[in-house]
């Protein structure tokens, strides 16, 4: 049965009830992929590998059909084509060995050739694409400059991003200089998984939410602006969320990004983000990813507050951050089951 509602939503299309996808849908809270973690060790074998992605891709949309598929992968996974690489351990996260720290790193890297660098991204996409066969939305998903750039400064994962923020407060010319060759060349990893079959694509700023509004604004919204607009020359109907965790503060900010749909955490309550937000800009969300440890009443009334307060016209459902490891499987599956019986109409709404 062809489902493309999410895609419809996040073009302003009405529906009786809001499309629903579930951020890190596939991962290490099923069954179904610590058992293929087991088998392949490797986080960047399993992304980078296409048949192998497709299938952890695949996962949660056989066993709970949300309306969105999205591309399993990681945000980091175009550094190397630009000369930045990085390796990906277990429990510890990513780590660069060459952090970028000079000018000299940032002169010498490299416009990014998706072809030739990522040719695994194509077929993951296109594969996504064939084995969905229009029943769910395939979604996308890159990194977005600021984000990219902590990870490849710092190092590591980092607690208070304390080495980007010297840079950006003590050679902020050569901090601009990094996030504008990112922000290109994710420009073109976007239009790049646009082109291979993605028909959403969500961009995560994971980390601009430790940025105080005036910095964000300096250091995070122009490039994620960047980004957009060349997406948008090229590609102007296919939707873009923004997703920024810690958003409370920039929430406002993240609507001048010029993506389709911001992406709420759950720090922020829904009818407030709809009044901050504006009534043309969509939203996604925005559930606490710690009310699917509740019971299943506690879980509905938390999902029918969200999609009352989100209104009927696009609105994604959604949690406000990733699905958590220890999740139980039968709670994620009444998730989905609960939003896709909701109905506009029903007295749940009146």
């Amino acid at each position: 049965m062809e489902n493309v509602s999410l895609l419809q939503a996040a073009r302003g299309e009405v529906f009786d009830r809001p499309p629903v996808w579930m951020m890190r849908q596939a991962g290490r809270y099923m069954q179904a992929y610590r058992d293929l973690r087991q088998k392949y060790p490797s986080f960047r074998e399993r992304s980078e590998t296409p048949d192998i992605a497709v299938e952890i891709s695949l996962q949660p949309f056989r066993a709970f059909q949300p309306d969105g598929v999205i591309m399993f992968s990681d945000i980091l996974t175009p550094l190397p084509g630009i000369g930045i690489p990085f390796d990906i351990i277990e429990s510890k996260g990513p780590v660069f060995e060459h952090p970028i720290r000079t000018q000299a790193q940032i002169d010498a890297l490299t416009p990014l050739d998706p072809e030739t660098a990522l040719p695994f991204v194509r077929q993951i996409l296109t594969t996504l694409r064939q084995e969905v066969n229009e029943s769910a939305t395939v979604l996308g998903f890159v990194g977005a400059p600021w984000t990219l750039a902590a990870y490849a400064i710092e190092g590591k994962s980092s607690k208070d991003y304390a080495i980007i923020k010297r840079m950006a407060f003590s050679q902020p010319a050569m901090l601009h200089q990094f996030l504008a060759k990112l922000a290109d060349a994710i420009a073109l990893y976007v239009r790049y998984q646009i082109d291979a079959g993605a028909q959403v694509v969500q961009l995560f700023d994971s980390w601009a939410g430790q940025l105080t509004p005036y910095d964000y604004q300096t250091f995070a919204l122009p490039y994620q602006q960047r980004v957009v607009k060349q997406v948008k020359q090229t590609h102007p109907d296919t939707p873009l969320i923004l997703y920024v965790n810690s958003s409370a503060s920039v929430l406002d900010l993240m609507a001048q990004s010029g993506v389709d749909i911001v992406s709420v955490d759950w720090t922020v309550d829904m009818a407030v983000a709809r009044q901050r937000l504006g009534a043309t800009m969509g939203v996604q969300g925005n559930l606490d990813p710690c009310v699917l440890f509740g019971d299943k009443a506690f879980i509905r009334d938390r999902i029918l507050d969200t999609v009352r307060k989100a209104g009927n016209q696009k609105h994604i459902m959604n949690l406000g951050h990733g699905v958590l490891q220890n999740t139980p499987e039968e709670n994620v599956a009444f998730f989905f089951e609960t939003v896709k019986q909701l109905n506009y109409s029903s007295n749940d709404f009146n």
